[in-house]
């Protein structure tokens, strides 16, 4: 659903609830957008989802909230200028009720995605009408009566109830479309009673009883209405075509090469059209004649899409045709079909020899010329004196290009109309248009790439952050939050210092570019040993890798930890088999105090003499050893790690201590 439907539902609900409700609502239904765009798409679920919160946080029922959403969003749309668009389609709420297809045909321009239900009008009488509703959305019923509730009480003066009649795949309550048991597409079904004071309108209603003018009229012969409307169909009680007018049946026969120009007559319809609208609509005699109000679209059904197929057509034997069983209509069309195949042998022919020369209109290479399919768009009217629909239609043409597109010519349209009007103008504004839109495409593209960048910026932006400041304490920093100091009971401090990497008494550049890479190589792999979040990197000094565990997230195992990291690094380094490189290692557990320091480059450090300790551990070690406190050691023995006791050490600071020798890991 577009945003503009979920916009009405967040400025009422904080209207007659108040903002600490709409707060609720979306924490209940996890909604993280604090606004929404009116031209953006968004879940369909998300409504019968703010229903169902809205009811628990009021003590209202669904189907009353439900109800409340389609108010809103009549009352909202008059903010966007609809409420003309409503006023004019008639001065009676059934003019109305007649038109809301096309008002959601008219909609698809600014709102192409628009997935609009179909509703059609099925009877009327002086206490009001029926309406069918077709949607592939489950849960909306309710909706649309609160909708056509507040249409008829603001914009026609109508105190108006609604109920269902009937239902079929309607699921109320959450789910974004109806459940499907079978292979074939579903589609939600309501019929409405709508109970008004429609008298006004019958009343008034034009033909209810024919003019004494009107009955002294002789009939029309088909042949000439036909003549006048070329693009006509007349249908029968079985929904098959009985007569067709000139330009429908050179068109069907221009689309279709190589079938037998005879077969369109007698023909069900549905055999050679396909309803594009009103969508999922039984084409039937009882259907149709409550639907004459309704705009239809049919899209010719084709055998042949491309050029290739006309040559086929070439080769039928037209002279075996029995002409004197067609129609006038016919028999111009099939002339015309002749006529067209012959005229574009040559066309095609010169496409065949230049098909990889650049056309200099366009600059691009071309291509071989297929036919669009043909949409017709119409009425069905019910003609009593033959006791027949027919079908008033013309072509669906926007520009020249596609009227060439579809086989036809500005002559080919109803003069009478503004067809061949509209088209001249469609062409006239084409460029523009087409220089606009891609004057668009481009700042779009230019955006997206801007956006793609800006967020590249912002996780290298991240990264770099988070390898400098734990993420807490970076979203923290964020939010503008007072920086405090942390005190974590008890850590496992890490200190790895790498040996014999670089002579201080050299000055040779290269040995000290040596000497960087080395420490590099070292550096990194220890990096790779770091698993978040059990052990975090705190910081690199000169030769020396500080780690901790325990902090900034706590961590009951955090000498199991530290010695594990300690164990890998220790395997990792020997493997790489650095010339004359060796590392030891320190460990100490204990209290210590963390926090952020610094402005222009802020660093997470950490405080205390645990982690002094951790440093005279790593200082007095030997090379390729991992000396742990007499704390840690003991720790880490009662779950199995083996140490091994070094004895006392001296160390600086703390005089005597009893340190031991890390050896393995518990047995797997």
């Amino acid at each position: 659903m577009y945003g503009m439907l979920y916009e009405s539902v967040q400025h009422y609900i904080q209207q007659e609830y108040g903002m600490s409700t709409w707060r609720k609502v979306c924490e209940i239904v996890e909604c993280k957008h604090q606004s929404f765009k009116t031209h953006q798409i968004y879940p369909d679920k998300l409504m019968p989802d703010f229903a169902a919160a809205l009811s628990a946080c009021t003590g209202e029922s669904f189907d009353f909230c439900m109800n409340f959403f389609g108010k809103c969003f009549v009352r909202f749309f008059s903010n966007f200028g609809y409420d003309k668009m409503i006023r004019s389609t008639g001065r009676y709420f059934c003019d109305f009720l007649q038109s809301i297809d096309n008002i959601h045909l008219q909609m698809r321009f600014t709102y192409p995605k628009m997935k609009s239900p179909s509703m059609q009008l099925t009877n009327m009488d002086d206490n009001g009408a029926v309406i069918l509703y077709r949607s592939g959305r489950t849960g909306m019923s309710k909706y649309l009566i609160g909708q056509m509730t507040e249409v008829a009480r603001e914009f026609y003066g109508l105190d108006m109830t609604a109920y269902v009649l009937e239902s079929q795949n309607d699921i109320c309550g959450g789910t974004a479309g109806p459940i499907k048991l079978t292979d074939g597409p579903l589609t939600v079904i309501v019929k409405y009673r709508l109970d008004f004071d429609n008298r006004d309108y019958m009343a008034k209603r034009v033909n209810v009883v024919a003019h004494p003018s009107q009955l002294k009229m002789p009939s029309v012969d088909l042949n000439i209405f036909l003549e006048l409307f070329p693009f006509t169909i007349v249908l029968d009680h079985d929904m098959c075509i009985t007569l067709a007018g000139e330009k429908i049946i050179e068109t069907w026969i221009l689309h279709n090469p190589g079938v037998n120009p005879k077969s369109f007559i007698g023909s069900h319809v549905m055999d050679r059209f396909k309803c594009r609208r009103p969508k999922d609509t039984k084409i039937e005699w009882e259907t149709i004649l409550q639907m004459r109000t309704v705009l239809f679209e049919f899209e010719l059904i084709r055998t042949g899409h491309n050029r290739a197929a006309y040559d086929a057509a070439l080769n039928i034997d037209y002279d075996t045709f029995d002409d004197a069983s067609l129609n006038e209509a016919q028999a111009m069309a099939l002339a015309s079909a002749k006529e067209f195949s012959a005229e574009n042998a040559k066309e095609e022919e010169a496409a065949t020899s230049s098909k990889n020369e650049i056309d200099p209109a366009t600059g691009q290479r071309r291509t071989s010329v297929g036919l669009r399919s043909i949409l017709l768009k119409g009425q069905m009217f019910y003609i009593k004196d033959v006791d027949s629909l027919i079908f008033l239609c013309s072509p669906l043409i926007e520009n020249l290009d596609e009227l060439h597109g579809i086989g036809l010519y500005l002559n080919d349209l109803n003069p009478h109309g503004l067809s061949r009007e509209l088209v001249m103008a469609g062409w006239q504004h084409c460029s523009k248009l087409e220089i606009m839109f891609e004057k668009e495409e481009q700042r779009s593209d230019e955006l997206e790439k801007s956006l793609e960048l800006a967020d590249s910026w912002k996780r290298q932006g991240d990264e770099l952050l988070y390898s400098m400041i734990p993420r807490p304490i970076a979203e923290r920093m964020r939010k503008s939050e007072e920086h405090v100091c942390q005190t974590f009971e008890e850590v496992s401090v890490i200190f790895i210092e790498v040996l014999n990497v670089y002579d201080s008494g050299s000055n040779n550049i290269q040995d000290a570019m040596q000497a960087v890479t080395t420490l590099n190589k070292v550096f990194s792999a220890l990096d790779e040993e770091i698993i978040s979040p059990f052990v975090y990197k705190v910081e690199t000094v000169g030769m020396v890798y500080m780690a901790v565990s325990g902090a900034p997230d706590v961590n009951p195992l955090h000498a199991e930890h530290a010695c594990d990291l300690a164990l890998r690094v220790m395997k990792k380094v020997k493997a790489h088999a650095l010339p004359g490189v060796a590392i030891r290692v320190g460990i100490n557990s204990g209290p210590v105090v963390a926090g952020v320091v610094g402005m222009k480059v802020p660093r997470y450090c950490l405080f205390g003499d645990t982690v002094n300790t951790a440093s005279r551990m790593e200082s007095s070690s030997d090379p390729w050893m991992i000396q742990l406190s007499n704390y840690t050691a003991k720790k880490v023995q009662k779950v199995g790690y083996k140490v091994e006791a070094r004895g006392f050490v001296k160390v600086k600071g703390k005089g005597e201590m009893e340190t031991y020798w890390l050896l393995e890991g518990p047995e797997q």
